[in-house]
């Protein structure tokens, strides 16, 4: 399991969507790819905004189909942040 701290690049409130796409891009989807398993982990993060999420993880879910979500986990999340992970994850399944 690769474990991804989403607090180092974002900090206490992750709001920067072009960070998100960033570990999107350079860490999550290439771990995806290569069949690892990966574990997001919010340890240290209050809060983020629904764009950080949506940029995080919309495009895996469009890409590779709700599946993915088997090889995604979302550790030490808040209810706020599970909240809007939730609503991400259901509306880019109806995007998908």
């Amino acid at each position: 399991m690769i474990r991804i701290s989403v607090y180092d690049r974002a900090g206490v409130f992750a709001e920067n969507k072009d960070i998100a796409a960033e570990i999107r891009e350079v860490r999550v989807g290439p771990a995806l790819t290569a069949g690892e398993t990966v574990q997001l982990d919010f340890t240290g993060v209050e809060g983020a905004t629904q764009s950080f999420i949506h940029a995080l993880i919309a495009d895996l879910i469009r890409r590779d189909g709700p599946d993915v979500l088997t090889s995604l986990s979302f550790h030490a999340c808040n209810r706020t942040i599970r909240s809007i992970i939730t609503i991400v994850v259901e509306y880019s399944q109806i995007e998908a």
